[in-house]
């Protein structure tokens, strides 16, 4: 089942332009993206293969089944509610049924999770790239030697600082554990370099290893140093390395230069999205109504051109943020939608439907 089928047999109920352009913060060279609902032919819904929504092969064209739409609603899904709440020059069909559904049956205090926390979770992600930005991680990974240390006195100095000042070969070097100390070694050195006495090294490989290499140690031989290993600052900078460089083989490259170009260190359309939900959330807890169609459309673009400094956004959204926790708090939206009504409601429409609509009952 494609759109394509959809439309054809008459089962869409709804189909409106979303995103930016639903928004009001289009500009001349934003994509068109469609959302809507249709309904199963009868003998689908009755079958074993629920459908719960179709979309095209960019994803940029979404329908969802009816039953799966209101389940959305009653979770209060931003992206449903939008759909509910479309501007009417966005509408391009609906049918009368679908009048039925309205915003203001829906609303409840689940926004303050659905609206303001997926922005928090922006917000964390600004942070992320605007680190990533600034802290950008050297393509040369770093070896475990990087992260071990030698005593030398009452101090210590770096494995290769050590051996380059006592003119020792890694390769001449032996560890051993030191008992009931966690990643502190006996460091045993052969002065001699033909390495009889079986030294295996620091590291089995220096490019691949994730740990040092223990020797055997002949009886009597004393440590010449005791060496420590920090394995947590290790296992961080593994996990920051690949987190880096797998953000870079995956961003999208468009968005990325446009956060360079205006040289905020911000995803600008990820920040703009930020102040959208958050403020549509405070206008939902104030108001009771949802508008998709942003008044703000001008703050918003300039968001998006790059205007403000990140560090002002980062402050004005987190702020934001407590006063849509505090309107909630206080909020006279019920604290969740009725799934009593919504059921008879969908049960109604689909009934309706499959008593009127010619095409529905085929398979």
């Amino acid at each position: 089942m494609d759109i394509t089928y959809l439309r054809e047999h008459q089962l869409i109920i709804f189909e409106a332009v979303s995103g930016s352009r639903a928004y009001g913060t289009d500009l001349p060279h934003s994509d068109t993206d469609l959302k809507g609902v249709f309904i199963l032919p009868e003998r689908d819904f009755y079958g074993l293969d629920y459908v719960p929504q179709v979309a095209n092969a960019s994803n940029d064209e979404v329908f969802y089944e009816l039953r799966r739409f209101v389940e959305l609603l009653l979770k209060n899904n931003p992206t449903a509610l939008e759909i509910l709440g479309s501007p009417p020059d966005c509408i391009r069909y609906q049918h009368p049924l679908f009048a039925a559904f309205r915003p203001e049956n829906f609303l409840s205090r689940l926004c303050r999770q659905t609206f303001a926390e997926y922005a928090v979770a922006q917000i964390r992600k600004a942070k992320g790239l605007n680190k990533k930005i600034n802290n950008p991680e050297p393509p040369a990974r770093k070896s475990v030697l990087d992260f071990c240390y030698v005593t030398v006195g009452a101090g210590a100095v770096p494995v290769d600082k050590w051996l380059e000042r006592t003119g020792v070969g890694a390769a001449q070097c032996g560890l051993a554990n030191v008992p009931h100390l966690t990643d502190l070694y006996a460091l045993f050195v052969d002065p001699d370099p033909a390495g009889p006495l079986g030294y295996r090294g620091l590291l089995r490989d220096e490019a691949t290893s994730n740990d040092v290499q223990l020797s055997a140690v002949p009886k009597g031989e004393v440590p010449a140093a005791y060496l420590s290993f920090n394995r947590n600052g290790y296992s961080t900078y593994c996990r920051v390395y690949k987190e880096y460089w797998d953000w870079v083989a995956r961003r999208n490259v468009e968005r990325y230069e446009n956060t360079v170009q205006h040289g905020k260190n911000y995803d600008a359309k990820n920040m703009l999205h930020v102040f959208r939900l958050l403020r549509t959330a405070l206008e939902i807890a104030t108001t009771g109504q949802l508008h998709v169609r942003r008044p703000d459309r001008e703050f918003l673009l300039q968001i998006r051109r790059g205007t403000f400094e990140y560090d002002y956004l980062v402050a004005e959204a987190e702020a934001l943020v407590e006063q849509v926790d505090a309107a909630f708090a206080t909020s006279p939206l019920p604290d969740a939608p009725n799934p009593a009504a919504a059921t008879e409601l969908l049960r109604r429409v689909r009934k309706q439907f499959y008593a009127s609509a010619p095409g529905s009952s085929m398979g």
